[in-house]
């Protein structure tokens, strides 16, 4: 099977501007080819990990990845997917930003020499000239067509600003440097920068007459159509300091029994046989799927002993009073609203307080946690896909706990 085959087969492929023409570069290591990563945080998070996993797939098939850092564009700020315009931040907090990517990057791709390249748009989009860009780059954006892109159609209706509208004017320049630079022939990202990419090819044929090419990667969805990556703290951090392996390893090992599978597919380097395999599963055998999609994550991105560590815990985690004979409590759509729980009504649900009062006392002197992590906020919500199947293990005090399920 070709790597491009293998790609289509794990669902990552989205949109693609000349499929022949993509199948053949990366087939035969002929592409080098960038993702954008702009550094709004300190560390990487779930959301990135469809990227990441796809540079380190196709390093492996012989393509040099470039991870591009936007240290320039990250003064502007992406308006895709947003209502609301992002907050400013300085240059110093980019470049520690900058810094902490390069460190988690570096657990998915080999950057030794030749091998891959980690750049910063900062280094050519800081100095630009304004008059220059626009007789340059700008006489070849129309602003009709631009205005269709649904990263502005969205924002058109609470305002958007000049700032912003020039992003993806910016990010198409990315493109032409890098393709002049380091001979980068292709652009992968989310479904949702595909506009933003289609500049990027029409400004290098416009300017060079050469061709370049884009793709996108589907965006991971759970089976209700969210994107996945949040829990009621926030974010799933690649950074252990935010979010710690356990943590992390228990929000794979929490997916929704419709979503194990195709993560597994997506994200893992298991052998697609094997994995085909897992798709006549059913049941218990789910909670195994599961088992190995949170294992094999947390090795890629913490290492093979915090994943064996992480596992050792949930599996004592649930044995504390055996996790089968635990007392459980299976909530109605009644505890839902929006599809949400909050943690006090949880613990009333449970039984485990008689009231929201005996609930907050009880998290705010830090007796309450969730799968073995300390519940200290009173406001902290539950998607109800994370009380699916197993369901989570609620615990007050030392020696209560409750398995916690809802109706499928």
């Amino acid at each position: 099977m070709t790597v491009f085959d293998e790609l289509k087969a794990r669902g990552l492929l989205a949109q693609l501007t000349d499929e022949e023409e993509i199948k053949e570069l990366i087939n035969n290591g002929r592409a080098t080819f960038y993702i954008g990563f702009d550094p709004t945080a300190d560390s990487l998070h779930v959301g990135h990990f469809m990227a990441l996993c796809l540079m380190k797939r196709l390093q492996m098939a012989g393509n040099k990845p470039i991870a591009l850092i936007g240290g320039g564009t990250a003064m502007i700020g992406d308006p895709s997917g947003r209502s609301d315009m992002r907050t400013m931040m300085t240059q110093e907090t980019i470049q520690h930003n900058c810094d902490c990517f390069k460190e988690q990057m570096s657990k998915f791709i080999d950057f030794s020499e030749g091998k891959a390249m980690m750049v910063n748009n900062a280094d050519w989009l800081l100095d630009l000239n304004y008059i220059e860009v626009l007789r340059e780059v700008g006489a070849h954006f129309s602003v009709n067509r631009m205005l269709t892109a649904e990263c502005y159609k969205q924002r058109m209706e609470k305002g958007l600003s000049f700032l912003e509208f020039n992003y993806m004017i910016m990010q198409s320049y990315d493109f032409y440097v890098l393709y002049q630079k380091y001979g980068c022939n292709m652009q992968f990202g989310g479904d949702d920068q595909w506009s933003n990419m289609l500049g990027g090819t029409e400004l290098i044929r416009r300017k060079l007459g050469k061709d370049a090419y884009a793709m996108t990667i589907t965006l991971l969805l759970n089976s209700e159509g969210k994107k996945m990556g949040k829990t009621q703290k926030g974010a799933v951090w690649l950074d252990p300091n935010k979010t710690s392996p356990f943590e992390f390893f228990q929000y794979w090992r929490n997916v929704a029994d419709a979503d194990v599978l195709k993560c597994i597919r997506m994200l893992t380097f298991l052998p697609l046989e094997q994995i085909d395999e897992m798709d006549h599963w059913e049941g218990s055998e789910l909670n195994k799927a599961k088992e190995i999609l949170a294992f094999e994550l947390t090795k890629l991105v913490h290492g093979e002993e915090e994943a064996k560590k992480a596992l050792e815990g949930a599996k004592a985690l649930f044995s504390s009073g055996n996790a089968a004979e635990m007392p459980t409590v299976v909530l109605t759509e009644e505890s839902f609203t929006d599809g949400k729980a909050d943690i006090l009504t949880l613990l009333t649900a449970s039984g485990l307080v008689s009231s929201r009062s005996e609930g907050r006392r009880a998290v705010e002197q830090g007796g309450v946690s969730v799968n073995g992590e300390k519940v200290t906020d009173i406001k902290a919500v539950f998607e109800k896909e994370q009380l699916n199947g197993d369901g989570i293990v609620l615990k007050r005090g030392k020696k209560n706990f409750k398995k916690v399920t809802c109706q499928a």
